[in-house]
C-alpha cells in the first residue's frame, strides 16, 4: 500500500465488508466497542479515523474474523474462525466436519 491514508481506507473497507457480511449494524459494533455512537465506525470505515490495534482486535473478534482479513494478509478462510461462528454445532456434525477435513487431507496427498 502505498501511504498511511490508503492503509487505513483499506481496513476501514475490510471492516465495513467484514461488518456486512455478520449483518451487524454500525451501531452494534460502536456498542462493541464502546464508543458512544456509530459515527466513530462509520469515520473508521471510509478511512477518515485511524482505528487503534486494541479496537481492531476487539472488531476482529465480535465479528469472528482473523486480524490477519482487516490487513490483507488472510489468504483463505480460518476453519476455526469459520467454525467458531456456529457454537451450536452437535457432536456428530463436529465428528463429520472432522471427517471432512481428514478426507481432504488424504485427497491432497493422493489417499495416503
Amino acid at each position: 500500500m502505498k501511504n498511511t491514508d490508503d492503509k487505513n481506507k483499506f481496513i476501514g473497507q475490510k471492516i465495513k465488508e467484514a461488518r456486512e457480511a455478520a449483518e451487524k449494524s454500525q451501531k452494534d459494533l460502536a456498542d462493541a466497542l464502546d464508543f458512544e455512537s456509530a459515527t466513530a465506525i462509520s469515520l473508521i470505515e471510509s478511512g477518515e479515523r485511524k482505528v487503534k490495534v486494541e479496537d481492531l482486535e476487539k472488531i476482529a473478534n465480535f465479528l469472528h474474523r482473523d486480524i490477519k482479513f482487516f490487513l490483507g494478509l488472510e489468504e483463505k478462510t480460518d476453519i476455526r474462525f469459520a467454525l467458531r461462528a456456529d457454537k451450536n454445532l452437535s457432536k456428530k456434525q463436529e465428528e463429520q466436519v472432522l471427517n471432512f477435513i481428514d478426507f481432504v487431507k488424504k485427497s491432497k496427498n493422493g489417499g495416503k
